[in-house]
């Protein structure tokens, strides 16, 4: 399908260019290849391979530079590039997290706090998941971590199964909105936007999404009340307050190094990992083996992800070589409609694409494309970058093909269909959508903090 989108566009060039009386790419071809990567779709050829192979073609047929001469010194870039080892870094730094236990730490401290709101356990899923991913910067990360802490506090209960994963589903969504969100640090490298303003930029719409979420948790408790557990005495929730200081403290050395200009978000992640490490060795699970584990895991992700952005970075380089994004930016800009029209037709294509595309997939082949048309239109790139990150988060769960809906289904302990999870997270959905709406309508929910802070 991220074919079938990228040749339509080269096609609607072609026309645009035909209709102009500029030279046209051959259609003829174009179609040839949209007919080769339907069919590459179809067998289940994994995305990297198809994006690379997708680039080689089109610079085949449209370039006169040999691919040879060009792939090297493109694939260099992105491999090489400082920024990126934030990428793996984050990634290590919560699977160690995870094998010392910090993260049912955290769960049981906010429950002690949390648990007799009207929806109770369903308030510390989305709390949780909003903490640790201010130390995760992933989503799957967050839901896998956080499913595996609270499933099992909700065994034998009378919660509905489906508010239980739909709440940890879009709490696991935060992970890449909430800073140090690692799709903040792939839009910033390919738009040559500072992260550390898009870092900032995402505070207040994170903080939107969250009260949202757990407006949907408040409605859901008051229209179906349950009872509510034993009070705790003062006393007892302020000791449960200790298990809440390591990740706080990570916390501070992370966004805290970022923020106050002490470090670079790659930087902020090597803090991040030695913080992990030293508190996991405080635990005692500080390990050979234990970090063994983790780096095998980090390696595996960051392996699959590299992939995805080099094919991407490959496909990218040729589209821009033949003047693609260009053109489509000078066509679209130039319609007799307003900015607002075409940012909404933009946003309801990342919506439709996240129904069938994964979102890291989608951010790296579309933004390329997307964002010269975007900055043409006069919008602000860094309130564009919370935008775009927000319907990946979308993507992540929106059916039928949202990654972290799925992460959850394979943790799940009592069998069930995986339409529990679709229904349980549709009204958190609603909500995330709201927030883009508000922020297309007010962008000054992005913008204004990194305004105040510069």
């Amino acid at each position: 399908m991220i074919a079938i989108v990228f040749l339509l566009g080269l096609l609607g060039v072609t026309i645009f260019a035909a209709a102009t009386g500029t030279e046209a790419l051959p259609i003829a071809e174009i179609l040839m290849l949209v007919g080769i990567f339907v069919l590459f779709f179809s067998s289940g050829v994994y995305i990297a391979a198809v994006l690379g192979i997708l680039g080689v073609l089109i610079g085949f047929l449209f370039s006169d530079r040999p691919w040879w001469a060009f792939m090297g010194q493109t694939l260099w870039g992105p491999s090489s590039n400082f920024v990126l080892v934030a990428v793996p870094l984050f990634l290590l730094m919560g699977e160690i997290l995870l094998r010392a236990g910090l993260s049912d730490r955290l769960y049981r401290a906010l429950n002690v706090w949390l648990n007799r709101m009207p929806g109770g356990l369903l308030h510390t899923n989305i709390v949780s998941c909003a903490v640790f991913s201010a130390i995760s910067g992933s989503s799957v990360a967050t839901a896998a971590t956080m499913g595996s802490v609270a499933l099992p506090y909700f065994q034998d209960t009378k919660y509905s199964q489906r508010m239980v994963l739909g709440s940890l589903a879009a709490g696991g969504a935060l992970g890449n909105l909430i800073p140090p969100g690692i799709t903040f640090i792939i839009y910033g490298l390919i738009t040559e936007t500072s992260v550390g303003a898009l870092y900032i930029a995402a505070i207040i719409p994170a903080l939107l999404v969250t009260g949202l979420f757990l407006l949907v948790i408040l409605a859901h408790g008051l229209i179906h009340p349950m009872e509510k557990p034993a009070k705790l005495p003062l006393a007892m929730k302020l000791r449960a307050l200790v298990d809440l200081v390591p990740t706080a403290l990570l916390i501070l050395l992370v966004l805290g190094s970022i923020y106050g200009g002490f470090a670079t978000p790659t930087e902020a992640a090597a803090l991040g990992v030695v913080g992990a490490a030293l508190f996991a060795a405080l635990e005692g699970k500080l390990t050979l083996r234990m970090l063994n584990a983790s780096a095998e895991a980090t390696a595996r992700n960051t392996a699959l992800l590299g992939l995805i952005l080099f094919g991407a970075y490959l496909l990218n380089y040729i589209l821009t070589l033949i003047n693609v994004p260009q053109a489509l930016a000078g066509m679209i800009s130039g319609l007799p409609i307003p900015p607002w029209a075409i940012m909404l037709c933009i946003i309801a294509l990342y919506v439709a694409l996240g129904t069938f595309m994964e979102g890291f997939s989608m951010i790296i082949t579309t933004v390329p494309v997307v964002f010269p048309i975007v900055t043409a239109l006069g919008y602000d790139p860094i309130w564009f970058g919370v935008i775009v990150t927000m319907l990946v988060e979308i993507a992540q769960i929106s059916p039928p093909d949202g990654t972290v809906m799925y992460v959850l289904q394979g943790m799940r302990k009592r069998a069930g269909p995986i339409t529990d999870v679709f229904a349980g997270v549709m009204p958190f959905l609603a909500m995330y959508l709201l927030a883009v709406v508000l922020l297309l309508i007010f962008p000054g929910l992005a913008l204004w903090l990194p305004s105040v802070m510069s």
